[in-house]
């Protein structure tokens, strides 16, 4: 998810899709440790994503407030 589709969403709709990758993340950490993991580095590209929809939701959240 590119930063471009991330700010066309509502806040809502980003924490609904914070919590979808939270349990991928999950998923693909247990598959880690039993050894099944098929792509490293999806761990990484999924942190990245959800940290940038709160970066977005953080700036929306103060650009309101002033």
């Amino acid at each position: 998810m590119t930063i471009k589709e991330i700010r066309e969403l509502e806040n809502d709709a980003l924490l609904v899709e914070i919590d979808s990758l939270k349990e991928e993340l999950f998923d693909l950490r247990f598959q880690q440790a039993v050894g099944q993991l098929e792509n490293p580095a999806r761990l990484r590209e999924i942190r990245k994503t959800i940290a940038r929809i709160r970066t977005v939701i953080t700036e929306r959240t103060l650009s309101d407030d002033k």
